[in-house]
C-alpha cells in the first residue's frame, strides 16, 4: 500500500509540475504588442529559389545580403537575434556559408569600430544546450562582442510530458562542452547525454531579427531567415524599416536579455534614443500620401493579430497564407470559417517531405491541408528540391482599403503562437500600390501561379502531396495537443 501511495504521489507531483510550468506567468516583456506606428522607409526582402524544367535552379536571395550590408554600415550599435546560427548542412547541393559570413561581418565591423556596441542573441541549440562549443560564438566573444545564449527554462513548457520530469531530475546537472561522447546532430563536436535530455523540451528562441544604427536613427529588420548554412537555399521573407517601431523591437529584445540574466544597458540607451527621435516633418505642399502603419508583435500577440485578420476577411476579400508549418487548431478553424463566409482563401504550404537531407512524413501540413481541401479551399504545395518553403506570410487584401501583411519568424503552430517559443513578427497596413505591398503580392502570386507546364515550376497542385491517412491525421492532432513534436 505504501509503494502504491508513493507512486501515486510521484505522478501527482509530476502532474503538478507540468500544470504549473505550462500555465505559469510569463517573464516580463514576453508576449509583447507594440504600438501601431508610422511605417518609415520600408524595404521588403525576399529569398526565392526557382527550379527550372532543365534541372537547373536560380537563387534570387536578398535577405542576408541586406543583413551584411547593414552591419557593415553601422557605426555605434548592432543587435542580432537569430535562432539557427551554425554551419551544419546536408550533402549534395552547394550551400551559402551564412554562419561564417555573418560572423566575419560582425568581426570586421568591430575591428573597424572598436567602440561599437554589439550584442548577439541566439538559441542554446547551437551549442547543444551547453554540451558543445560554437566556433562562431567563441570568435565573437574573443573580439569583445557580447553573445547571449537565451535562457529557456523561464518560458512555459511546450512538452510537459517530458519537461515535468526533466525539471526536477536533470536541469540541475548543467552541461560540459568538453565532456561529450555522443555524435552531434549540429556539428562534428561530440556532446553529452544531457544535451539530448535538454533538447527534448522542444522549446526555442525562434526569433530572427537585426537592429543597427543609421546615423541618428535606428533600422530594424524582421525575417523568417536564419544564418544557417543548411537553410541558405530556403524561401524566406523579411521587412526592414525605421521609425518608432524599432524602439518596440528593442523593448521586446530587452525582455529576452533580462530573462537570460544579461546586461540590458546598451539596449536601454538605444530605446531612449529611438523613442525621443522626432519624425521628419513633411511639407504640407509636397506631402506624400499615408505610407502605412507598422506594429511589432511577439509570441501570442502574433496569434491574436493573425486571428483578427482572418476573422475580418469577408465575402470577396482575398486571404493569402504562405507558411512552413500550419497546425494551430484555432488558425485552421478560423481559415475554414473565412472560406465558408466567402473569403477568397489561398494556402501555400511546404509539403514537409524533407528537412536537411532527411525524409519526413508530411506531418502536420498535409493533415491541415486535408481539412482545408475537403472544405473546398484552394491549397498548393511549394515545389522544393531539398530546400524548404520557409516563409511565414499572411496577407489580407480587402475589396476596399489597405492591404494588411503579417510576417516574421512565427510558424502557425501551437508552439510558435501560444507563448511557448520566442517569436517576432511585424504587422503592416498600407496601400496596395505601395512598393512593399506590391512586392509581397508578387512574391505570393509568382509561387501560386507558376505550376507544372511553366518554367520555372514554383508550386504543385494539392494532389501532388495529398494524404488522407486517418492514422497520420490523428497523429498530427495528438502531437499538436500534447507538444510531443518538433513543430
Amino acid at each position: 500500500m505504501t509503494l502504491k501511495l508513493l507512486i501515486a504521489l510521484f505522478f501527482l507531483l509530476l502532474a503538478g509540475i507540468g500544470l504549473y510550468h505550462t500555465n505559469k506567468p510569463l517573464p516580463a516583456g514576453i508576449s509583447y504588442r507594440g504600438t501601431p506606428s508610422p511605417l518609415e522607409n520600408p524595404v521588403l526582402l525576399t529569398d526565392v529559389t526557382r527550379h527550372h524544367t532543365d534541372g537547373t535552379e536560380t537563387l534570387d536571395h536578398e535577405i542576408f545580403d541586406e543583413v551584411l550590408r547593414l552591419i557593415g554600415s553601422a557605426e555605434k550599435f548592432v543587435l542580432v537575434d537569430m535562432f539557427l546560427y551554425n554551419s551544419t548542412q546536408p550533402e549534395g547541393a552547394a550551400h551559402r556559408p551564412l554562419a561564417k559570413q555573418l560572423t566575419e561581418a560582425l568581426l570586421a565591423r568591430k575591428q573597424a569600430r572598436p567602440e561599437i556596441a554589439m550584442i548577439v542573441i541566439s538559441d542554446p541549440l547551437n551549442t547543444m544546450y551547453g554540451g558543445s562549443r560554437s566556433p562562431w560564438f567563441e570568435a565573437l566573444r574573443e573580439a569583445g562582442i557580447t553573445v547571449v545564449e537565451t535562457r529557456l527554462p523561464p518560458l512555459r513548457d511546450s512538452n510537459p510530458a517530458w519537461s515535468s520530469l526533466w525539471r526536477p531530475c536533470c536541469q540541475w546537472l548543467g552541461n560540459d562542452p568538453d565532456g561529450g561522447w555522443l555524435s552531434n546532430a549540429l556539428g562534428n563536436r561530440l556532446v553529452t547525454v544531457r544535451s539530448y535530455l535538454a533538447l527534448l523540451n522542444f522549446k526555442a528562441n525562434h526569433r530572427k531579427l537585426l537592429v543597427v544604427d543609421q546615423g541618428s536613427r535606428l533600422r530594424g529588420l524582421v525575417t523568417s531567415a536564419n544564418p544557417h548554412d543548411g537553410s541558405s537555399r530556403h524561401g524566406n521573407i523579411g521587412l526592414s524599416f525605421t521609425g518608432k517601431a524599432v524602439a518596440d523591437l528593442l523593448k521586446s529584445e530587452q525582455a529576452v536579455l533580462a530573462m537570460s540574466g544579461a546586461d540590458t544597458s546598451a539596449v536601454d540607451r538605444w530605446i531612449t534614443i529611438a523613442e525621443n527621435r522626432k519624425a521628419p516633418v513633411a511639407d504640407s505642399r509636397t506631402a506624400a500620401p499615408d505610407t502605412g502603419r507598422v506594429m511589432v508583435l511577439t509570441e501570442s500577440a502574433i496569434r491574436d493579430k493573425a486571428l483578427d485578420m482572418i476573422d475580418r476577411a469577408g465575402p470577396g476579400d482575398h486571404l493569402d497564407l504562405a507558411v512552413f508549418y500550419l497546425s494551430h487548431r484555432g488558425i485552421v478553424d478560423s481559415l475554414l470559417e473565412a472560406h465558408l463566409r466567402g473569403a477568397i482563401l489561398r494556402v501555400l504550404l511546404d509539403a514537409n517531405n524533407e528537412a536537411f537531407g532527411h525524409s519526413k512524413s508530411g506531418v502536420p501540413n498535409r493533415q491541415a491541408a486535408l481539412e482545408l481541401h475537403r472544405a473546398g479551399a484552394s491549397v498548393r504545395w511549394c515545389n522544393t528540391r531539398g530546400e524548404q518553403c520557409h516563409s511565414k506570410l499572411l496577407m489580407l487584401r480587402p475589396e476596399q482599403g489597405h492591404i494588411e501583411i503579417l510576417l516574421g519568424s512565427a510558424n502557425f503552430t501551437r508552439r510558435n503562437l501560444d507563448d511557448l517559443n520566442l517569436e517576432t513578427n511585424v504587422w503592416l497596413s498600407l496601400a496596395s500600390s505601395a512598393a512593399p505591398a506590391a512586392k509581397a503580392v508578387h512574391f505570393f502570386n509568382e509561387q501560386w501561379r507558376l505550376g507544372p507546364g511553366n518554367d520555372p515550376v514554383m508550386s504543385l497542385p494539392y494532389e501532388a502531396w495529398a494524404d488522407d491517412s486517418r492514422v497520420r491525421y490523428w497523429r498530427y492532432r495528438i502531437m499538436e495537443f500534447t507538444g510531443l513534436s518538433t513543430f
